[in-house]
């Protein structure tokens, strides 16, 4: 992880106006993290120190079972909070947070901007607005599951973790996300390189048509 410093950092504040988001200043303490594919954002069950607001990227929300079992359970986009539950609620299970590809958040530390956070009715605001969204599309995901084939969702889902057009997901993880059987996914992501669509690359797959995915995953955003 970088925190970005010096003329970095102002670089990103000045291309990153924040001010719409916040009823106060709070450029004075408020750092630019960088993650890297791979790196975690938030430890499982560690609570983190800062509220994340993600510029550019996309992560990955895991959760570990009672019998040990690691299920990924939702994307985390630009736009996007990092660190709001745990804000809101002095007592919660802390989910594991890691970053799909290259990662830049905006970090406000807790112990510096809680109680402002807290009491402010701009930011407040838009809080409300994001969790109801993110409420709306779990719901949204969960009859996606019962409603479209898997190739649909499929499309969706490699568009959602592909870093730099190259999709390297564990096949179980995705089962698991998209409650399919392993032969399933195997069948789609065959039928997804016969027309060439992808391509394989050891046990990874490249993109080659991204604009065929797109068409595919398309018909989601419109359900």
């Amino acid at each position: 992880m970088e925190v970005y410093k010096g003329e970095k950092k102002r670089r990103y504040l000045e291309n990153h106006p924040i001010e719409a988001l916040f009823g106060f200043q709070v450029e004075e303490f408020m750092e630019v993290h960088e993650y890297q594919r791979d790196e975690w954002i938030i430890q499982e069950d560690r609570r983190p120190d800062f509220l994340f607001y993600v510029l550019e990227g996309t992560a990955k929300i895991y959760v570990t079972h009672q019998n040990g079992k690691v299920s990924l359970i939702n994307f985390i986009h630009a736009d996007d909070y990092i660190g709001e539950m745990e804000l809101l609620n002095d007592v919660y299970y802390t989910k594991g947070i890691q970053a799909s590809t290259k990662t830049i958040c905006f970090a406000l530390p807790f112990n510096r901007y809680r109680k402002q956070l807290m009491e402010d009715a701009k930011f407040l605001r838009e809080l409300t607005k994001f969790l109801s969204a993110k409420a709306t599309h779990r719901a949204a995901k969960y009859s996606q599951s019962l409603a479209f084939p898997l190739e649909n969702r499929l499309a969706d889902f490699i568009l959602q973790t592909a870093d730099a057009g190259i999709y390297k997901e564990k096949h179980i993880t995705v089962c698991d996300y998209l409650g399919v059987s392993y032969r399933h996914l195997l069948h789609v992501l065959k039928q997804f390189c016969d027309k060439n669509y992808l391509q394989k690359e050891g046990r990874n797959y490249q993109i080659i048509q991204p604009d065929s995915l797109h068409e595919l995953a398309e018909v989601l955003k419109h359900h």
